[in-house]
């Protein structure tokens, strides 16, 4: 008989995935709960839910503190934010998610794993592949891009079967989330021109209806790690919690994007992730202390790289642990302190100070002090401009043309 561990959400999906996989591929299913610091969940009851569905065993696991510290502040000190917008929450999710149930499977001599994603999405991209480069001989199944069910026929797929679902009245909203982020699609957010209605924020107060008074973060950072708010001490968890709640009592945190799915095609997506926020202004703040220029420079293309091999479910490549390896060595200076200010749904970087800062203010200040040589700068131009100029007498330049030669023609509306 196979064996199927089953990433189980508790909900309609992946409660009918425990009997369609148990009878469709004659196999016990284990069920697998991953605790990631979605606080909407009520996991004993997950668990006792999957056992009565028919799971030969159901597992619960705590992983914030992992999810946290290997996963979620790699991520921050790499800068990795998807097309400068999305902090990639649930992108970071799934691979930690995808290796609990390969260890899951190892354990209990499983020979195929099973998630709920869709046929539609870049999470079944991150859970097969996070598979194919952990356990390439596991057998990947997804329910729902198999039996083509719609939400009407498995709620008579379940009640046919006795199996035990709450139905509520469904969400107009798809909604994923964890202690890193929130993120919300369908519904009449697929049309990009309507505001995001009230209701699609749980996370943040409308910033017209935030407090007055301006509230101000400061952030101790150790070697691009946060490890301090306002002075106090605090594990990753605890920190990102409390942030998570200031910014969001602040407005802060909201995303309204148009993203490039991996799959192909552009989707709406609204996130809400205060704490990620506020946590990688304050970094990056940091890191414009203590990095050079062409270090900063470089560092901002390894950002981009790394966030795009996250967000494509390349967690586990090689490639990404090379450039992992480079971010850590980048951050061993990125210690310092960062005040925030946040209000009426902005954070602003209002303060930073760092023991190893690359700002001298002998050399930046234009009062009394100055150390800078500018005499020094008549050489330095004469040299950083011989190529233009030897450029210029030896091709003389080119008249730049007009504007009306180069920028679209408007036409005038018709009378």
């Amino acid at each position: 008989m196979n064996k199927i561990v089953l990433a189980y959400s508790g909900g309609l999906d992946t409660s009918i995935a425990i009997r369609w996989l148990a009878e469709q591929y004659d196999a016990e299913v284990v069920a697998l709960t991953v605790d990631l610091g979605a606080n909407d969940r009520d996991l004993h009851q997950i668990r006792e839910r999957a056992l009565r569905i028919g799971a030969v065993k159901a597992e619960v696991i705590d992983a914030r503190a992992e999810f946290v510290n290997n996963y979620v502040f790699p991520a921050l000190r790499a800068g990795a934010i998807y097309e400068g917008k999305y902090p990639l929450a649930t992108a970071l999710g799934r691979p930690l998610i995808a290796r609990l149930q390969v260890e899951l499977a190892r354990r209990e001599g499983a020979n195929m794993i099973a998630h709920g994603c869709t046929g539609k999405g870049n999470d079944q991209v991150r859970f097969d592949v996070t598979t194919a480069a952990l356990a390439p001989d596991l057998k990947v199944i997804a329910p729902a891009r198999e039996w083509g069910m719609t939400r009407e026929q498995e709620i008579a797929y379940a009640a046919e079967r006795d199996i035990p679902i709450t139905v509520t009245k469904k969400s107009p909203y798809s909604i994923d989330q964890n202690l890193w982020g929130r993120s919300i699609e369908a519904g009449v957010l697929e049309d990009p021109w309507v505001e995001p209605p009230a209701d699609v924020y749980q996370w943040t107060v409308d910033p017209d209806q935030a407090p007055d008074e301006p509230a101000y973060l400061e952030i101790d950072f150790v070697q691009g790690v946060p490890v301090a708010l306002n002075g106090q001490p605090m594990d990753g968890v605890s920190l990102i919690n409390r942030v998570h709640e200031i910014a969001g009592a602040h407005g802060v945190g909201r995303i309204d994007s148009i993203e490039n799915r991996l799959v192909g095609i552009k989707s709406r997506e609204i996130y809400e992730a205060p704490a990620a926020v506020v946590l990688h202004q304050a970094h990056a703040a940091l890191e414009d202390l203590t990095l050079t220029r062409d270090a900063s420079r470089f560092k901002a293309i390894v950002a981009q790289e790394c966030a795009n091999l996250i967000y494509n479910g390349l967690w586990y490549s090689a490639l990404h642990q090379d450039l992992q390896a480079y971010v850590a060595s980048s951050q061993r200076h990125v210690t310092g302190t960062v005040r925030v200010k946040l209000h009426k749904g902005n954070s602003i970087v209002v303060g930073r100070k760092a023991e190893r800062s690359l700002y001298s203010f002998s050399l930046a200040t234009y009062d009394e002090g100055d150390a800078f040589d500018a005499k020094a700068s008549v050489g330095f131009i004469k040299l950083w401009g011989l190529p233009v100029r030897t450029q210029a007498q030896a091709q003389p330049p080119v008249a730049a043309p007009e504007p009306a030669d180069v920028l679209p023609r408007v036409l005038e509306p018709e009378k």
